[in-house]
């Protein structure tokens, strides 16, 4: 699995917490999608989010999650819906194919190179989904995720 060093953009991102398996948040994104829309915001990118519990060591109903909408544009926030703003900063990466249940191997390679190159994790890594489950099979869908990162 290849892992590469870059430099985001920062963002604006529309998020909602969760409690509970990470198989429920689906609908959240579509929640914050249709919050965005009525508030005439432009969508800035593809979904993603924060999982920061294991799930093989954590039972299903306390892990925690936030996941988010990228957005242009100004809004305070409303109800569950909060505003997370992410600065720019140097993140390892790599692209996982396949089932989002089947990411682990990712997060393993990525804090081994992290390890090996001499870098600090900062935080919890970021998933960002660059394509949609209802459009392609699950064998063909793309996970980006980042690890915050800086030199030892």
């Amino acid at each position: 699995m290849e892992v590469k060093l870059k430099k985001t953009e920062p963002m604006q991102i529309a998020t909602i917490s969760h409690v509970g398996s990470y198989g429920e948040v689906g609908k959240l994104y579509q929640e914050i999608a249709r919050w965005l829309r009525q508030k005439q915001l432009k969508i800035a990118g593809p979904p993603l989010g924060w999982f920061y519990d294991n799930p093989e060591k954590v039972p299903a109903h306390k892990l925690r999650s936030e996941v988010g909408v990228p957005f242009k544009g100004e809004v305070k926030p409303e109800g569950n819906i909060k505003i997370k703003k992410v600065p720019a900063q140097e993140v390892l990466y790599t692209i996982h194919k396949g089932p989002y249940r089947e990411v682990g191997p990712a997060y393993a390679a990525l804090f081994k190179h992290a390890t090996e190159k001499g870098y600090i994790p900062l935080g919890c890594p970021l998933e960002i989904y660059l394509n949609d489950p209802n459009k392609v099979k699950e064998s063909e869908l793309l996970t980006e995720i980042q690890l915050s990162i800086k030199k030892k």
